[in-house]
């Protein structure tokens, strides 16, 4: 029996004042998108190491108009062979903007000069997908030799799976470099803990330049995918009071303890999403306000804050609302500042810099 319930009767005048703030939301985000779209959604400086860098809609349509089509094309057929890789190639791009900017860094194998990020702790046995990135470039290579950079493919990869999912499109901005190195470092300080709490988030969201609301936003994300038992080990494993908290569903709860009971947890994976677990939805936010989100981090956004909690709520009666923010917050994380690394070059293999993967 579950141990907390909502009461849908006595929240149904609450979820009718949810829905009145979501329209108010929905309206200042899309006239203050539409404010922005002549300037920083058309063309968006990022820079490295103080050298501007334009990125663009349409970047490739006269030196490679195929781009687009061909990671389509690779993206679809991965995600048809199995679904669970749209989570995959999305999470890659979120990795690799966290450390650096979005600089294809993520990629880079490690080298006797440097330690890459693949070893990092949200990275290792974690991180999928790199081998659709080396068919993309590949393909990219023969028809467009050293043009298309790793970062847009990882950029334009993450968007293709959220459509191909079921979710949200939107024209990705393009014309970043690829990263000249790489850092185990920043990927273990930089990138958010699946046991974080709100505070932590806010404060690793707020370091690169992104706000609360697309904290809330882009962990929408974990709408789709799997997470391994002992990422939430301390969620199923938490205190009596944190059991006896009324935003926590013990019947869920127990249901994972199950799962993770009966094998290794290190292998062990459960849906992020366990309603809707290869669609990219609203659910993930329905699933907090009823206690079962899987992530200790997710369920603390609503459960720690009450901004987040706000924006959760509104999320979970307005889909369109949260693909709108969503869309937005993407555009702004594709947006983060390549740190290091010069100019930057355009890689003809994605898991090596130039003059090694040559």
């Amino acid at each position: 029996m579950l141990h907390s319930r909502l009461d849908y009767k006595k929240m149904a005048g609450q979820h009718l004042l949810v829905l009145i703030v979501c329209l108010i939301l929905l309206k200042f985000s899309a006239t203050f998108a539409s404010k922005q779209n002549t300037t920083t959604l058309n063309e968006a400086a990022t820079c490295i190491d103080g050298a501007s860098i334009t990125l663009t809609f349409g970047f490739y349509i006269n030196s490679c108009p195929e781009a687009e089509p061909i990671i389509f094309s690779w993206v679809e057929k991965a995600v048809s062979d199995d679904p669970r890789m749209a989570a995959s190639l999305l999470r890659l791009h979120f990795h690799d903007c966290f450390v650096n900017g979005c600089d294809a860094s993520v990629l880079l194998d490690d080298t006797p000069n440097f330690v890459g990020e693949k070893t990092a702790a949200p990275n290792t046995n974690s991180l999928r997908g790199f081998e659709v990135i080396d068919a993309i470039k590949a393909d990219l290579e023969y028809v467009c030799p050293q043009t298309v950079s790793c970062a847009d493919i990882l950029a334009i990869a993450a968007r293709d799976s959220v459509v191909l999912s079921g979710g949200p499109g939107w024209e990705v901005e393009m014309g970043r470099r690829d990263s000249l190195s790489a850092s185990k470092t920043a990927a273990n300080n930089n990138i958010p803990g699946p046991n974080s709490d709100v505070a932590t988030l806010v404060s690793k969201f707020q370091n690169v330049g992104l706000s609360l609301q697309d904290l809330v936003a882009l962990s929408g994300a974990h709408t789709m995918g799997k997470a391994r038992c002992s990422t939430f080990s301390a969620r199923i494993n938490s205190s009596s009071s944190i059991a006896n908290s009324p935003d926590v569903n013990l019947e869920y709860l127990e249901s994972l303890q199950q799962l993770c009971s009966q094998s290794d947890a290190n292998t062990t994976l459960a849906d992020l999403d366990h309603i809707t677990p290869t669609t990219f939805d609203n659910q993930y936010y329905v699933n907090l306000v009823s206690g079962e989100g899987l992530l200790g981090s997710d369920q603390a956004l609503l459960t720690g804050n009450e901004e987040t909690r706000g924006i959760i709520e509104c999320y979970a009666g307005d889909m369109g609302a949260f693909f709108e923010d969503f869309k937005m917050a993407m555009l702004k994380m594709g947006r983060l500042q390549q740190a290091n690394g010069g100019d930057g070059e355009v890689r003809t293999n994605c898991r090596a810099v130039n003059q090694l993967g040559s």
